[in-house]
Formats: C-alpha cells, sequence, structure tokens
C-alpha cells in the first residue's frame, strides 16, 4: 500500500505534515513529529514585521520610537517577544536539515510583496526544502479594489520564483472576490502550491476594559467544510499542489481532504491538543480506509470526490444549497406560556 504523495514537486511519505506552528521551533518535538509519522514540517513563521523593525527599524514603513506613531505600532511585539531572530532561524533551518529526513519548509508571513521578501533567498541558502508565503492581510482601506489586491498577489509570485529555486506554496484566505480566479492567475504565475485555508483571527471585545482584545481558538472540523469544497472545485483545474490545513483532527477529517483532492493535509491544532503521536494515528487511519476500500495508492484515492469532471459545479453546489434548505423541518413544539 502506497500512502506517498507529491507536493511542490517533493515527495512526501504521506500527506500528513505538520503546519506552521511553534512545534518546530524545539529541536527535539521537530524529531518527535518526524518519528511518529509527519511527512514534512513547515517552520513557525517569520513576519514581515519582524524583518523589516530588524534590518530597518521600522514597521510599516514606520518608525516606532516617533511619537506619532508610538500608539499605532504599539501592539506588535518587541525584537526580544519574537521565537527567533532573522539570523537564528536561517541557523535553526539548518540544523533542522541536518537533523531530519523529512522536508523542511520555511514560512514567511506578511502583507506585501516588498524588500522583506528579499529574506526568501537566505532562507533558500539555508538549505530550505520549500516557501510557504502566508498572506494575512485584512483589507480595511475601502478604496483598495479586488483587482489590485489579487494583481500585488500575482506579481509577488512572479518575483519570487524569479529570483528563488525553491517551490513556492501561497496561503490564502477565503475571502477573494472570485477565488477560483485567484487561483488560476497565481498558477498561471507558476506558483508551486496553494495552501487552503489561512485562518483569520477576530478579536472579541472585552466587555469588562471596553476594548478589542485578541482571542486565540484551535481549529475544530467544522472549518474543515469550506477547505474540502474549494479543494474539490481547484482539483485538476490549476497545476499547483494543493494542501488543506483548518480543521483536521481524526483520520475522517484527513481522507475526507484526500478524496476531495489535496495533496498534502496540514495538522497543527490536533498536535496541540494530543501530541505527536496524531500522527500515527492519522496514517493508520488512512492505512485502513485504504485496505477497505481497495485503493492500492493515495494516488488512486485522491480526488475521487472532486468536481474536476463535473459540467457545472456552480449548478450543483446551487442545487445542493436549495436542497439543504429544503431538507430542514421544524418540529412543531407547543409552547405553554403562564403569567407569574
Amino acid at each position: 500500500m502506497d500512502l506517498s504523495t507529491p507536493y511542490l514537486g517533493l515527495t512526501l511519505a504521506s500527506p500528513f505534515m505538520a503546519g506552521a506552528s511553534p512545534l518546530a521551533d524545539d529541536l527535539d518535538t521537530a524529531r518527535r513529529l518526524e518519528d511518529s509519522g509527519a511527512s514534512a514540517i513547515v517552520l513557525h513563521s517569520l513576519f514581515e514585521e519582524q524583518v523589516t523593525l530588524e534590518t530597518r527599524g521600522t514597521i510599516r514603513h514606520r518608525d516606532p520610537h516617533e511619537a506619532e506613531f508610538a500608539a499605532a505600532l504599539a501592539q506588535f511585539p518587541a525584537p526580544r517577544e519574537y521565537a527567533l531572530t532573522l539570523d537564528g532561524y536561517l541557523a535553526h533551518i539548518s540544523r533542522l536539515k541536518a537533523a531530519l529526513h523529512v522536508p523542511v519548509i520555511a514560512s514567511l508571513n506578511g502583507t506585501s510583496k516588498e524588500t522583506w521578501l528579499q529574506v526568501a533567498k537566505n532562507i533558500e541558502q539555508a538549505g530550505a526544502d520549500a516557501l510557504e508565503v502566508n498572506i494575512y492581510d485584512v483589507v480595511s482601506d475601502p478604496g483598495e479594489s479586488a483587482m489590485s489586491l489579487e494583481t500585488n498577489l500575482r506579481d509577488m509570485v512572479v518575483e519570487l520564483k524569479r529570483a528563488l529555486r525553491l517551490p513556492i506554496a501561497l496561503k490564502l484566505s477565503p475571502y477573494y472576490t472570485a477565488f477560483g480566479n485567484l487561483a488560476r492567475r497565481l498558477d498561471q504565475a507558476r506558483v508551486d502550491g496553494l495552501v487552503l485555508f489561512n485562518r483569520f483571527y477576530q478579536a472579541d471585545i472585552d466587555l469588562a476594559s471596553l476594548t478589542a482584545a485578541p482571542h486565540l481558538e484551535l481549529s475544530s472540523p467544522s472549518e474543515l467544510r469550506l477547505r474540502l469544497q474549494w479543494t474539490a472545485l481547484l482539483h485538476k483545474r490549476v497545476k499547483a499542489s494543493l494542501a488543506v490545513t483548518g480543521g483536521v483532527r481524526t483520520p475522517d477529517d484527513g481522507i475526507k481532504a484526500v478524496l476531495a483532492g489535496a495533496d498534502a493535509v496540514q495538522v497543527v491544532s490536533a498536535v496541540l491538543q494530543r501530541g505527536p503521536r496524531c500522527f500515527t494515528e492519522l496514517r493508520v487511519g488512512l492505512s485502513q480506509f485504504m485496505e477497505e476500500r481497495e485503493f492500492a495508492s493515495v494516488s488512486a484515492m485522491k480526488g475521487r470526490v472532486s468536481f474536476a469532471d463535473m459540467e457545472d459545479p456552480a449548478a450543483f453546489q446551487r442545487a445542493s444549497y436549495i436542497r439543504t434548505l429544503q431538507s430542514w423541518v421544524q418540529q412543531r413544539q407547543s409552547t405553554i406560556v403562564t403569567d407569574q
């Protein structure tokens, strides 16, 4: 039984890989991830603001020491609060490459295609097998158009592909006007992979202090369906590798992602909750499913429940929407109202 799968031009031993998180900041933990069956490891991100502060002394083109910008930039971490410095990050890539046999994928997290991306060349020289670029940008300017945003993303890919030899995956949010068209434009720019999807962390409102407060929740399987839908829609419609991230907790979750057409499945929340052993559970569950359904390889089952051969996926989506609403049966309940 062949669990291997291609991803970003690499061959992974199974679809299940460790997504970007602090887990790989520690070399011993990274070894445990590999020993438990993680087929690749994505490192914790280097952030655009961290890089520009360290190299140019600015955050979002502003000097945090100037009084007029101090309040706006006060929420960004100080340099000492980041897990690794820029040089430390590059050295850590080299350490992991020397200690592990699975691919090591670096991660950059930012909002623009400016000079901070030049660090990608240093990442390549440090020995990373691939680069994942995480675009996390809440666009609050009503004057910025969807076309402008998407063109900037495409241009970023073009510039990175021109400068680097290592494969590049783009980690995206689902909040684009026509995601399928964006995926095709990025594919035409020769992006090597698309990671679906980034999770946006919305601030909660603290009623005691009347302030917006950060709030972290681990992903849950309820988030998986959006990822399954777009993976199934893009399978065989783009050449880029497809990775699912967010909502994968159990073997069944991972199996669904592969059936939808995912080349790789990134796991973070399950590892944070159950430890590296979850990779063993995922691989065993996949193997059992393949044996029961007589799939000789992951390649044979990949995309079996995608929309690749469907003439009009949009009509199917619309019909499913209507049928779901029509299937709702509201239970009649007798309500007794008493006055006290």
